[in-house]
C-alpha cells in the first residue's frame, strides 16, 4: 500500500480506552477514526446491559427485612401460619394482606431460611 504525501499529512492518530479497559490505538484519516469510535461506542452500549435498580426510597422498610427480623428474634421457633405472621407484623405497625405475605414466605422457604410444614390442611413456617 502506497501513500502519497497529501494523504500522509492528513493522517491522524488516536488512543482510546473503552469503559471495559480495552485500549485501542488507531491511525488513519479523521473520517476513519470517527467511524471506528462510533462503532466502538455502539458496540459497548449493546454489550453492557444496564442493571435495573429497585425504586426503593431511602429509609423504607422492606417486607423481607421485617420477616428477617422476626426470624432473628426467634418468632419462628414455634410453627406459625400466615395469620400469625400478619398479626405480628401488624403489632410492629406494618400492615400487609396475607396475599402479599405468601410469596415472600415461599421465597424464604426456597432460600432455606425457613421450613414449611403442612398441619391440619394449612401451611405453617418454622425456623
Amino acid at each position: 500500500m502506497s501513500l502519497d504525501t497529501t494523504e500522509y499529512l492528513n493522517m491522524a492518530k488516536a488512543q482510546i480506552t473503552t469503559p471495559q479497559g480495552l485500549q485501542v490505538k488507531i491511525e488513519g484519516t479523521p473520517a476513519e477514526i470517527t467511524a471506528v469510535v462510533h462503532d466502538l461506542e455502539t458496540k459497548s452500549k449493546r454489550s453492557t446491559p444496564e442493571r435495573r435498580r429497585r425504586n426503593v426510597k431511602p429509609g423504607r422498610v422492606l417486607l423481607g427485612d421485617l420477616i428477617g427480623s422476626l426470624i432473628d428474634g426467634g418468632f419462628f421457633k414455634k410453627p406459625r401460619d400466615l395469620g400469625a405472621i400478619r398479626s405480628s407484623l401488624a403489632e410492629m405497625g406494618h400492615h400487609y394482606p396475607v396475599t402479599t405475605l405468601s410469596p415472600i414466605m415461599l421465597r424464604l422457604v426456597r432460600r432455606r431460611s425457613l421450613r414449611r410444614i403442612k398441619e391440619q390442611k394449612r401451611w405453617v413456617y418454622v425456623h
